[in-house]
């Protein structure tokens, strides 16, 4: 009976490999206490050899191992450093050891199949001196029964989560300690490592891209920046071990797992859960029954923990969450990390670095045969790593992308693509370096298709993708514009150049040749929308500039459109048409009011309107073109505190909402979170009638001292992107 059911516990056979893949952190194999060299004599008797009494691990986040590896915020019990830097553990033994008799070594586990030429299975024999970047220990001090080590993991070893042994040889067997969890030991990415492949050499930058837990989203237009605080919370409780999940669930060996690029790759696809189940469902059709509205979320926190529990994709996100809970994954495992907002992003749905938007007779835009889109802006991440696999010149900055756009080597992800390829053209370099450069740097075609066929360019707009390209300040809630990392200056020598470098490489650009472009240039068309508050009315003013000797009359069209983020049109709700008189050698001005009461009942959660301004001249026949993004001013959350600010003591935090619209709110959910202050907590409200002021008081008892934030957000059907937020000084008790 025995033997049966040893066979049954044997992994399913294949052909192609003595042992199965060994893709999980999780899963362990059984080590024997007692490893026999063959047989063991009759008076044998373990307890007369070296014998390990306790480890300890120095732990504790005011200890010297978290304090010297950078690991003390990390809200886990278990001993975390990174790897090519050496860590202090001490082992007492029931005796003093004595080096001349006694032999002990080290062993790190990792999976269910750990092999030593994977890195999985990692011997350490204790020797006189610590090789920089290489696996080795040293005895540092002797007293009584202990010895004190200091261990030295290798500076490219996987990341993860080893188990750790202490053996001991006898004459007769192998004796090694009980498996023992509390003496599991995290190895993460090392920053602060010359020798790794994710270092970086500015301090700031490292507190910064590695440390901080709070971000900042740049959304809205390139007219009207708008910024939210978002949680990235990756030293909170059980965050880490969520991450290590996400590599488990993208099924990377765990020999893989030293690499930052593999990481990258994988996790890119896994973030989105296209095609892997992965960890957040994209919705863009603003209804989001069963699921949290992307706009509600505050952090990544609430997103990682119940994936990580219920190993299903969480509902819902777009690109921001996406980009948030990326940037979280990053940073915990310590490859620096930083969240990046493209305006006026082009989704270029082959690729050929050219948007086409086609107009009918009357200049309108053709919404069935227009399929690409112009995103107000788009968010990904750039992880910084050495790129061994790529010529000199390419490390550093490269994007990552998990919003689901389009596939790559048949999976929904994107990425790692060098920044430096993407600005110099060179995209033949791997990952996905054409889709993100036709993201920054594709031209908007207008045309329009004639009778018999021919295909009649109106109008080429060279200036409009790719304007504005921004990340959070290091140190600072303020923007850094990194629009020059990306690309040279529109229309110099060089943006040229890189432009047909990229196109020798395969980016597909289509010519002007095959179709006839002769556009109106004695005109010049521009228009404004006002600023405007949610709820108001306001005016969109189109000028025109005649600089020709002639007298025009120019057929004027204004189309009004509610659009995702993404550019999509949900709805048209203004159609505006007048005929103008352009005097020759004149400007003139014509406005067009827009009324609430128009736009109120479709609106989004992203309160965006997108413009189309088409003019038709009459003498002439040619048709001028233009379009413009622009966003409502949306109320924000006012968050207040009440009581002292001291860790260990009691506070309250109160948030207040005035409903500004001229409708009852209904449904409407709060939430509110501050990393390392308090979890997310959240609170429904029936209804908020217009003009009436909501107050939502929370208390809670913060642990740690320092500077944090509170971060708010309300969310109803009728009102999203609602945010408030708070920085408070927590005093030492």
């Amino acid at each position: 009976m025995s033997e049966t059911t040893s066979t049954n516990e044997k992994p399913p056979l294949n052909g192609r490999r003595a042992l199965p893949p060994n893709n999980s952190n999780d899963e362990e194999n059984e080590v024997p206490e007692v490893d026999p060299f063959g047989l063991i004599p009759r008076g044998f008797n373990p307890k007369d050899y070296l014998r390990v009494v306790d480890i300890y691990m120095f732990k504790d986040p005011h200890e010297i191992n978290k304090q010297q590896h950078h690991t003390d915020k990390y809200y886990n019990p278990k001993l975390i450093v990174r790897r090519g830097q050496p860590f202090q553990i001490q082992i007492d033994f029931n005796r003093p050891y004595r080096p001349e008799t006694d032999q002990f070594w080290l062993e790190y586990l990792m999976g269910r199949y750990p092999q030593q030429n994977k890195g999985t299975y990692i011997p350490i024999l204790v020797g006189n001196v610590l090789k920089p970047g290489e696996w080795g220990a040293k005895i540092t001090h002797r007293e009584n029964n202990s010895v004190r080590l200091s261990i030295m993991p290798s500076a490219t070893c996987i990341i993860g989560k080893f188990r750790l042994y202490v053996a001991v040889w006898t004459p007769f067997a192998i004796l090694r300690t009980r498996r023992d969890p509390a003496t599991d030991t995290y190895i993460l990415f090392n920053p602060w490592c010359q020798q790794d492949a994710v270092y970086l050499d500015d301090e700031k930058e490292r507190e910064e891209y590695v440390l901080n837990d709070v971000g900042i989203v740049f959304h809205g237009n390139t007219e009207e920046i708008k910024s939210r605080s978002w949680s990235y919370g990756q030293f909170e409780e059980n965050i880490l071990d969520a991450c290590l999940f996400l590599m488990d669930k993208a099924e990377l060996e765990l020999s893989g797992r030293g690499n930052p690029i593999k990481i990258c790759r994988v996790a890119s696809a896994v973030i989105n859960s296209r095609d892997d189940n992965g960890v957040i469902a994209g919705s863009w059709n603003n209804s989001y029954d069963y699921g949290v509205a992307p706009s509600a979320w505050t952090g990544s926190v609430d997103i990682l923990l119940e994936y990580y529990s219920s190993k299903q994709p969480v509902r819902y996100g777009q690109c921001w969450v996406f980009a948030g809970v990326f940037n979280t994954f990053l940073r915990c495992l310590g490859i620096p990390a930083r969240l990046i907002t493209n305006y006026s992003s082009a989704h270029d749905n082959n690729a050929n670095l050219r948007l086409d938007f086609f107009l009918d007779d009357e200049g309108k835009v053709d919404t069935k045969l227009t399929k690409d889109s112009v995103w107000n802006y788009h968010c990904w991440n750039e992880a910084w790593m050495t790129r061994p696999d790529l010529p000199v010149g390419f490390g550093g900055w490269q994007v990552v992308d998990g919003t689901p756009q389009e596939t790559s080597d048949g999976m929904y992800r994107c990425g790692p693509a060098s920044v430096q390829a993407i600005k110099h053209g060179h995209v033949c370099f791997q990952f996905d370096a054409p889709f993100v450069y036709a993201e920054v740097n594709s031209d908007i075609f207008y045309s329009r298709m004639e009778k018999n066929g021919t295909q009649v360019i109106e109008k080429i707009d060279t200036t409009h993708i790719g304007q504005l390209i921004v990340t959070k300040e290091v140190g600072s809630d303020g923007m850094k514009d990194i629009t020059e990392e990306y690309k040279f200056r529109e229309g110099s020598d060089e943006e040229r150049l890189a432009l047909e470098t990229a196109v020798m490489y395969g980016v597909k650009k289509q010519t002007t040749r095959d179709t006839t472009y002769q556009p109106q240039t004695d005109i010049d068309m521009d228009f404004q929308v006002q600023k405007a508050v949610l709820g108001n009315d306001f005016k969109v003013t189109i000028t025109f500039r005649n600089r020709s000797r002639n007298t025009y009359t120019a057929t004027t069209y204004l189309s009004g459109n509610i659009v995702f983020y993404t550019g999509v049109t949900r709805s048209e709700f203004k159609k505006h048409s007048f005929s103008a008189k352009l005097q020759p050698s004149s400007s003139s001005s014509f406005d067009v009011v827009i009324k609430a009461s128009e736009y109120m009942s479709d609106l989004l959660e992203q309160a965006s309107f997108h413009f189309f301004v088409t003019a038709r001249i009459n003498e002439t026949g040619k048709i001028l073109a233009m379009q413009k993004a622009t966003i409502l001013e949306i109320p924000t959350l006012r968050i207040k505190t009440k009581g002292e600010l001291v860790a260990g003591k009691e506070m309250s935090v109160i948030v207040e909402f005035t409903n500004p619209l001229k409708q009852t709110l209904e449904n409407v959910t709060l939430r509110l979170e501050g990393p390392g202050l308090l979890r997310t907590v959240k609170k429904d409200f029936r209804s908020i009638p217009m003009n009436s002021t909501l107050t939502w008081e929370v208390k809670f008892t913060p642990m740690r001292p320092g500077l944090r934030k509170l971060i708010a957000s309300l969310n109803s059907h009728a009102l999203r992107h609602v945010y408030g937020e708070l920085n408070v000084q927590i005093q030492k008790p």
